[in-house]
């Protein structure tokens, strides 16, 4: 993890949410990112880690790339691929309308495009 001092001081540690340092990667999380607090929930079983992002003050409006990226950095280390699914219309799950999901498989590699497919350096 890149900034586990930051992650860990904004762990919530009451409520039905609560988790404590030794639960690592899992836990809830409330963080102050891009001049708004974000409320994160992050995971690592299953063969995934995810981190689900939302915002405290609106909740029906989605995180911006921005606060993305600056999650991907908190959570993930610079080198790792991190992606957002967008499922099989009969796969969707819509629990949160203004929640978006971060994920990295645990136990495999997946391909990732040659940058040239993204864009110009």
């Amino acid at each position: 993890m890149s900034d586990w001092k930051t992650i860990n001081a904004g762990r919530i540690r009451e409520g039905q949410f609560w988790s404590e340092d030794s639960d690592g990667f899992n836990g809830a999380f409330r963080l102050f990112i891009c001049y708004e607090w974000l409320k994160i929930i992050a995971s690592d079983g299953e063969g995934w880690k995810h981190v689900s992002v939302s915002r405290f003050m609106d909740a029906k409006k989605v995180p911006s790339w921005e606060m993305m990226c600056k999650v991907k950095d908190l959570f993930w280390e610079p080198k790792d691929w991190v992606v957002q699914f967008h499922p099989a219309h009969k796969e969707y799950v819509n629990n949160h309308q203004g929640c978006l999901h971060l994920w990295q498989p645990t136990e495999q590699t997946f391909p990732v495009p040659d940058s040239i497919l993204v864009g110009i350096k």
